[in-house]
């Protein structure tokens, strides 16, 4: 399905700030459906032909939607939409005298225009179903006349409220708590959720027809937003109770009429954010310690191995502070990010480059090049890779080049389900017939070893070519 923004440019000719317009009505106009207890449709027409084609569907919380397939991307002719069709050409809001049977059930048609620069760059229709219809109560006929109110603002171009961030996760519905306020701030209706939560913050008396400053909190702030007719969304706290609300300003011509202020309690979803924060907190300063333990015993390898005399012990003791410190480079890492997954890459890139300070010689320059994108890996898997990654890279620098300098290169490329790593060198190549399970070192077998107990994956190792050169790849499976 093609987006928003390819559907207006493409049936309705729009560009520039008149998609930026109708983004932003999509972006905010659950409220209005919720309200209006309808459908909603946003119609583009096409400059030329005049077909209308929908563009975006919103369906309400608050009623039955009127069509199960989405309409987006459907065309109609002028005449099939003549109230849309009249809007269009007028610039007013057409309400339809009769209803529309061809859904099969009596449909109330509203068409409302999107003006911008003094012209209609679209519509947005409110289709309600009649069939529902019965003796609305004090709640219902609220949210009606609230959402005529909308309508109008929409119509216009006061709705959607300019500067507001249209991602709100965590956004009041109409559903979670909804009062209606007058121009001076006093509560003219408040549903029983909204009640509900100014009880968890400590106001047990009735909030209807009081206004705004005797009970609310943060009402200095909220009564200089109903006055200046600027939404706002703020935060309480007290006794315990976290709630938001979202004050939105009801306006005509520029004139204030009151205010809607959605309400929704989150005190649990509070609760937990600090939970995690604190989990965060308490894994990140375990990944710390161990990385700083790690480096300690690392130091005191290094230590210990200049008081040896025997050239080899010294190397086995150097290839352990290495294993150790590919280790501490994944903790380290850990550290510093609240979740689970680490960026390979660069852990890879640090890897490279303490494994090209401490093991290349100046008389035999090894250069070494990283190439492609493994992305995010569980710590599980980040670990035992670097580890692996740092025995084929050191294997190369030792084995491949014997008398002169040379080239190693590591390519990652993640794929859907897996990773493939691969490390060539343009050294001398292992030999014919060379095996790993018959041949390997013993920085090799650790390799291969970690490939398949902890990773599940393969290692392959082989000559590049005729004329030299190693190359070992390796292929891991990876949770999609």
């Amino acid at each position: 399905m093609s987006s928003l923004q390819e559907l207006v440019e493409e049936r309705g000719g729009l560009r520039g700030s008149a998609v930026d317009v109708l983004q932003a009505i999509v972006s905010d106009w659950q409220i209005l459906a919720d309200l209006s207890f309808a459908d909603l449709l946003l119609f583009c027409r096409e400059p030329t032909s005049g077909e209308l084609t929908v563009v975006a569907h919103m369906r309400p919380y608050t009623a039955q939607t009127i069509y199960n397939e989405d309409l987006v991307g459907t065309t109609f002719a002028p005449d099939a939409r003549q109230a849309v069709t009249r809007t269009f050409a007028e610039g007013t809001i057409v309400r339809d005298g009769e209803p529309d049977w061809s859904t099969g059930v009596p449909v109330r048609e509203e068409a409302i225009p999107v003006p911008l620069d003094g012209e209609v760059i679209a519509v947005v229709t409110r289709e309600a179903n009649l069939s529902m219809v019965r003796a609305p109560s004090q709640l219902e006929l609220t949210y009606l006349q609230a959402a005529n109110e909308l309508s109008s603002m929409l119509a216009e171009g006061a709705f959607p409220f300019p500067g507001e961030d249209p991602e709100r996760e965590l956004a009041p519905r109409v559903g979670d708590g909804l009062m209606r306020v007058d121009p001076s701030g006093t509560v003219v209706y408040a549903s029983p959720n909204a009640i509900s939560a100014y009880r968890r913050l400590g106001v047990v008396d009735n909030i209807v027809g009081r206004n705004l400053s005797t009970f609310d909190l943060d009402d200095v702030a909220v009564l200089e937003a109903l006055g200046d007719g600027e939404p706002l969304d703020s935060e309480v706290e007290a006794r315990g109770a976290v709630v938001l609300r979202r004050l939105l300003p009801l306006t005509r011509e520029h004139h204030v009429l009151g205010a809607l202020v959605l309400i929704r309690e989150v005190t649990e979803l509070r609760r937990h954010e600090r939970l995690l924060l604190y989990k965060d907190a308490t894994i990140r300063e375990i990944h710390h310690r161990v990385k700083n333990n790690l480096q300690t015993v690392a130091s005191l390898l290094r230590l210990q191995s200049r008081r040896l005399s025997s050239e080899e012990a010294r190397q086995a003791l150097g290839e352990s502070v290495r294993r150790i410190s590919s280790i501490a480079l994944v903790h380290e890492t850990l550290s510093q990010d609240s979740r689970q997954r680490v960026s390979f890459d660069k852990v890879a890139g640090r890897l490279l480059d303490m494994l090209g300070t401490g093991l290349t010689d100046p008389e035999r320059p090894v250069t070494m090049e990283l190439a492609g994108d493994a992305g995010e890996l569980p710590a599980e898997v980040a670990t035992p890779l670097a580890l692996v990654l740092s025995e084929l890279v050191q294997n190369s620098v030792e084995h491949a080049f014997p008398d002169r300098g040379g080239r190693i290169v590591i390519d990652l490329e993640r794929r859907p389900a897996s990773l493939h790593l691969t490390v060539i060198d343009d050294g001398v190549g292992v030999p014919e017939g060379w095996g790993v399970d018959a041949d390997a070192n013993l920085g090799l077998r650790i390799a291969t070893t970690l490939v398949e107990s902890e990773l599940g994956g393969t290692l392959a190792v082989e000559r590049s070519g005729p004329d030299g050169g190693t190359t070992c790849e390796l292929l891991l499976p990876l949770p999609r």
